[in-house]
């Protein structure tokens, strides 16, 4: 069982540090590809068209082999992510995001649905640790990638490197033990009761603004505040080191105060901080705007995937993950464009301030849903 949590965890980190080197090549892709902030916001919108049915069919599959799903994932990944990088076009670049987002969608979907059943098999609650170290592979991936743009790297080299450390992260898995969890026939379908799709809805807005704020932070240092490519790398890492902050200690919170409090409190923080960053005079200011954000919002995916799990059986924990990861994904994939059209239109601060108005949007929501008081489907 040891080898399954760290293996598991380990695919949670690899999948991070691509998002992290994403979020910091974001300019030099901008620039290597021509793309004005509104193209390229609709570039990034083919990650969701691509992610969404490839969510669906790895819920029905899990549901119906069990787990072991995580290594090809990550294979299938790392193969992906590298045409992104060498993409000269904004027409490439979308056609290349359309993979990534797929096989992102997948490993997703198989990752979260493993660590959910280790939950289960365990005793132990893992999702909270499992996305802290999300957020550190982030960290990693954007603080690298910013130093090595300082030094002269380029996206095509980038892309390469990650796509040998998702290699080897699927070398690791590839050993661990598989933990089924067969099914009836009849209940191998997408889960959509109320309770998961209402959870899902919700992690859906706290998406927007994670993935948002955290890939669109680098270009917000770079071009509004006039950072360096190092500096602006301390964009998403500063939000997400935070976000491993909170995802750490929020765990242990939520156990003490209650999912509920936990949620509005972040989301409080998180609208707080995207408006400071939104009206920054500085890059340091955005910077520590950025980690408020990410400290915030940084509660919301392990809690609500955590509370799916629990409240789903092992029989159709798979459906009801798929289920969830697919609706919340959503707003994960939406975030990103949203910014890129808002700022291709009024400017990045505007961009962020209506982050901001998403983030307070979220704490309503989470205030007022019944879903978090129901503990089964």
């Amino acid at each position: 069982m040891r080898r399954e949590i760290l293996s598991t965890h380990a695919a949670f980190a690899a999948f991070g540090v691509f998002w992290g080197a994403w979020a910091a090549l974001l300019p030099a892709v901008q620039r290597q590809t021509g793309a004005s902030k509104g193209q390229l916001g609709l570039a990034l919108l083919c990650v969701a068209l691509g992610a969404l049915p490839a969510m669906l069919a790895t819920g029905a599959l899990l549901d119906r082999v069990g787990r072991g799903l995580v290594a090809p994932g990550l294979v299938a990944f790392g193969a992906a992510i590298v045409a992104p990088g060498f993409a000269t076009s904004v027409g490439a670049l979308a056609a290349a995001l359309l993979a990534v987002g797929a096989t992102s969608g997948a490993l997703d979907v198989a990752v979260n649905a493993q660590a959910s059943a280790l939950e289960s098999a365990s005793g132990r609650r893992l999702m909270a640790v499992a996305h802290a170290l999300f957020s550190a592979g982030v960290v990693v991936g954007s603080v690298s990638v910013g130093l090595a743009r300082q030094a002269g790297a380029g996206p095509r080299g980038v892309v390469l490197g990650v796509a040998v450390v998702l290699a080897s992260t699927a070398t690791v898995n590839s050993g661990a033990r598989a933990l089924p969890t067969p099914m009836p026939p009849t209940a191998r379908r997408l889960n959509l009761a109320r309770p998961y799709v209402a959870l899902g809805l919700l992690c859906a807005i706290a998406f927007v603004v994670e993935n948002g704020g955290e890939q669109w932070s680098a270009l917000f240092v770079e071009t509004r505040l006039h950072g360096g490519p190092a500096v602006a790398g301390l964009g998403p890492g500063a939000f997400a080191a935070s976000m491993v902050v909170g995802r750490l200690a929020g765990g242990e919170i939520e156990r003490r105060l209650g999912e509920r409090i936990v949620l509005v409190s972040g989301a409080c923080v998180a609208t707080v901080g995207l408006v400071a960053a939104a009206a920054a005079p500085s890059f340091a200011v955005a910077i520590v705007g950025f980690a408020l954000t990410g400290i915030g919002i940084s509660v919301a995916a392990p809690t609500l995937f955590g509370a799916v799990g629990r409240r789903a059986g092992d029989e159709d924990r798979g459906s009801a993950m798929a289920a969830v990861t697919t609706v919340s994904y959503l707003g994960f994939f939406a975030g990103p464009p949203l910014v890129g059209g808002v700022s291709g239109a009024f400017g990045l601060r505007v961009g962020m301030l209506v982050l901001a108005g998403v983030a307070a949007l979220y704490g309503l929501g989470v205030a007022s849903s019944s879903a978090l008081d129901r503990r089964g489907s």
